[in-house]
């Protein structure tokens, strides 16, 4: 069982790692957009930006919910990074315990 499980387990933890730079490039890209260093106007800037939100957006509307703006910061994103990597140290965990 645990032959298969731990691949699983791994795969998982690899996908994860990928959302979480995924979030980090929307934030910065966000930012960049925000202090006006790359126009969202253009054609690549616009359409990474929203295939970027379509992958991210869903997550971080999930935790606005439920946590309020702090003034113009919201802190979403760092909520959802927090989240995947208590994520990820459970599936390190869980590893750990299946393969001995």
């Amino acid at each position: 069982m645990s032959t298969i499980v731990i691949p699983l387990l791994q795969v998982l933890n690899v996908a994860l790692d990928l959302y979480k730079w995924v979030v980090v490039i929307w934030v910065v890209l966000s930012w960049l957009v925000a202090f006006n260093v790359v126009n969202s106007h253009n054609p690549l800037v616009g359409s990474i930006g929203r295939a970027l939100d379509q992958i991210v957006e869903p997550a971080l509307r999930r935790i606005r919910r439920y946590v309020p703006l702090f003034g113009n910061l919201d802190i979403a994103p760092v909520i959802l990074f927090l989240v995947i990597l208590f994520i990820q140290l459970m599936i390190g965990r869980l590893i750990v315990n299946m393969a001995s």
